[in-house]
């Protein structure tokens, strides 16, 4: 080999490794700056639930005085409070007894520490519990919240007619930030959480009209019970029933009961036992008739295409089986989308 020869020889072995090193400065350097997928939203590191006496409970609602009362559910009954040593305001769900009892041997006070671990802008937190003898309580924050189904609901009547509380702009950030709740419930907490019964009376509005996902985790409470009574039928997809065992809640019965509160913000109806609010509404979506289904309450904005698109989510979470239901991940991604969108579809 002549001297020439191993020269070039020599410059495209130099070539070829200078190519490799950047390559590698350019990987790493792109590995360096990618964030983990939930880097913002790591394991929250506060304090577990305060424990409290019945005592304390019982001082906080006057005891457990009717008049306190806020709100009541198919798991429980909400009172508003004040504990001792506290200058905020409350919300005391007292479970009924016959759920209390029916899930005597379960371990209630680990559960609550557990799900009290829960910290995102879209979720209620849990602040405190008691247990006593036939007595299962859950303190969580208040802050004068009332539900989205006080909001869609409370002003219509039996032909559709009345006001509305909510605008399109307000339902569009309502459905992303209750998708960022459960996302954070599935994704971010390990092991995830599933809610259970994902409904407009679950969801709460805070005074800056940021949605609010509340009740998480609480389904353990139905026990054996038929849970035909319980308010889940209209939220639950069918494969729950399946079986003789019943397949349960999970993550994908979660994403169908968030498809059904949007079909609900877009159409201002109510759900009911019978489901018939996905079978009126999937066949007017899929034929692209929203004059008859969004909710005549309101005026139709100039560009109705992130309603549209709403309408299209809601309909791949109701209208698919589990194992082609999208994820939560996926849903929140567009619904934050179209929230980012607002100011441009709505002008």
């Amino acid at each position: 080999m002549s001297r020439g020869e191993f020269i070039i020889i020599y410059n495209i072995i130099l070539a070829i490794l200078a190519i490799i090193i950047i390559i590698l400065v350019i990987l790493l350097f792109i590995y360096c700056k990618k964030k983990p997928i939930k880097a913002e939203e790591t394991l929250p590191t506060k304090q577990t639930a305060c424990s409290y006496s019945l005592m304390d409970i019982h001082a906080a609602t006057d005891g457990f005085n009717y008049r306190r009362i806020i709100g009541q559910g198919r798991i429980g009954s909400v009172y508003i409070g004040i504990l001792p040593n506290g200058d905020q305001q409350v919300a005391i769900k007292r479970i009924h007894p016959r759920l209390v009892l029916s899930n005597a041997g379960f371990g209630f006070s680990s559960m609550m520490k557990w799900l009290s671990l829960v910290d995102h802008p879209n979720i209620v937190p849990i602040l405190g519990f008691s247990e006593a003898p036939g007595e299962r309580i859950v303190v969580t924050e208040y802050g004068g919240m009332l539900s989205l189904d006080f909001y869609l609901h409370q002003n219509r009547d039996d032909v559709g007619g009345g006001t509305s509380l909510l605008d399109w702009n307000c339902r569009l950030r309502v459905a992303s930030g209750v998708a960022r709740g459960i996302e954070y419930l599935h994704e971010v907490m390990a092991p995830h959480i599933v809610h259970g019964c994902i409904k407009p009376s679950n969801i709460l509005i805070d005074v800056k009209f940021c949605a609010r996902v509340c009740d998480y985790g609480l389904y353990f409470f139905l026990g054996n019970y038929d849970q035909r009574q319980l308010g889940l039928i209209g939220y639950i997809d069918d494969e729950y029933w399946i079986g003789n065992d019943k397949r349960g809640c999970s993550k994908e019965s979660d994403v169908y009961g968030l498809g059904v509160v949007l079909l609900e913000l877009l159409s201002g109806r109510k759900s009911d036992e019978q489901g018939l609010l996905v079978k009126w509404a999937l066949p007017l979506i899929k034929e692209m008739k929203f004059g008859e289904f969004l909710d005549n309450r309101l005026v139709l904005p100039n560009d109705i295409r992130p309603l549209v698109r709403l309408a299209k989510v809601a309909l791949a979470c109701v209208g698919n089986s589990r194992k082609s239901r999208p994820s939560i991940v996926q849903v929140a991604a567009i619904l934050n989308s179209l929230e980012d969108g607002l100011l441009y579809a709505f002008d």
